[in-house]
């Protein structure tokens, strides 16, 4: 190695660590390694097939000569006009598919794309604590000012419009919401959304609900777009990777009005290509033509049976939690006896072989608490109740 030569990261790089299930998931795979049969009920991956019409769909379009060429920045047009479709049929919401649908990579690059089309160095971004820890790296790897905001269980993991109120929000630009909320389980409400409609006029900030769990252990399906008038400052985004069983496919959707998707595009289409075309033909089979006995089955009574074995985890580990959570995490309050999240869950795992998610990881709010994944076959989280029963004895 040459010691004169000294080649250093951007700055921006000091602002975020790497993120935690990716040095988590290498610990346990090492410990794997070691003969240690670790149950992760740590990440929403679902584990389960998509649909049988959504593969057939993607193996058909696979076998055509004039698949495999790059596609479009904007998506196919069945892709647009499906994801218009699913949202008139399951949130009553009408959206033009040539100007107010643009699909994505998977949501989590839009938390990136929307942050770059928005947010020059220095503007303000409301960030909810505990909140999804994307928004706030993101935030920071594009030089925004980070103002978190707090979820408390004593107001239902909601926002506290008179405390946003009394902040200086003079520099804020954006303002990141999650409802169904990920991890409390907070459900959406139209009051809820029509509060954040209100407070983004109110203040000219562009509020933002990623909104990938609405079907799961849920029949009411809320979008905030469904508020009047929603469309002059709020941007959903959406995914298939939780109500469709599809997250390796990193199949997603922003929605908003014609200008915001504009300039959404401006960044996209310098930073990738368009997704492989048997995946979007498949995506728009997936959105169409899954029935709602297909949804009753896989995102509500699949889910029912393995929350009921997650809250006895909960209830094993001396952990309280609302019964009333959506979504496919379980978030619970740990005991007194212990000093925080962390202590619990690394418990759990050297001691018992389970890895559960401390709820630091999602911000300050969350460090008395804990998160169990619903993405397990019924036998692991049976299994991991065995476990953590042996735990007390």
């Amino acid at each position: 190695m040459n010691d004169n030569i000294n080649i250093q990261p951007a700055r921006r790089l000091s602002s975020v660590k790497e993120y935690y299930f990716s040095t988590k998931l290498k610990e346990i795979d090492a410990l794997r390694r070691q003969g240690k049969d670790i149950i992760s009920l740590g990440i929403g991956s679902p584990d389960m097939m998509p649909s049988a019409p959504t593969i057939q769909a993607l193996c058909d379009d696979a076998k055509k000569a004039d698949a495999h060429g790059y596609q479009s920045y904007v998506g196919i047009p069945e892709l647009r006009q499906a994801f218009a479709d699913f949202y008139k049929k399951n949130y009553d919401v009408a959206l033009d598919p040539k100007s107010e649908i643009q699909p994505l990579i998977g949501s989590k690059e839009g938390v990136m794309h929307i942050s770059l089309a928005f947010l020059n160095p220095g503007d303000g971004v409301l960030i909810p604590n505990p909140g999804y820890p994307t928004y706030a790296a993101v935030s920071n790897l594009v030089e925004a000012k980070v103002l978190n905001y707090d979820l408390l269980e004593s107001n239902g993991w909601q926002p506290d419009f008179d405390a946003l109120e009394r902040m200086d929000l003079s520099g804020v630009k954006l303002m990141w919401v999650n409802y169904p909320n990920m991890p409390t389980g907070a459900p959406a409400s139209l009051d809820l959304f029509q509060q954040l409609v209100d407070f983004g006029k109110r203040h000219n900030i562009l509020i933002i609900n990623d909104n990938p769990y609405s079907f799961i252990l849920n029949r009411k399906h809320l979008s905030i777009l469904q508020i009047p008038g929603a469309k002059d400052v709020c941007i959903e985004l959406n995914s298939l990777s939780k109500s469709h069983n599809m997250p390796g496919w990193r199949m997603a959707m922003v929605a908003a009005q014609p200008q915001f998707i504009q300039w959404i595009l401006k960044v996209k289409s310098n930073m990738d290509s368009g997704m492989f075309r048997p995946m979007q033909k498949a995506a728009a089979v997936a959105l169409t033509q899954n029935t709602e006995e297909w949804h009753e089955e896989f995102n509500v009574n699949v889910y029912a049976r393995r929350r009921a074995l997650a809250e006895q985890i909960m209830t094993t580990l001396g952990c309280s939690f609302d019964p009333n959570q959506v979504g496919m995490f379980l978030w619970g309050k740990i005991p007194d006896t212990y000093a925080d999240a962390g202590e619990l869950a690394d418990r759990v795992l050297y001691d018992a072989d389970v890895f559960i998610t401390p709820g630091f990881i999602f911000g300050t709010n969350g460090n008395r608490y804990v998160r169990v994944s619903l993405c397990a076959k019924d036998d692991k989280l049976a299994e991991a109740l065995q476990r953590i029963k042996q735990l007390n004895k």
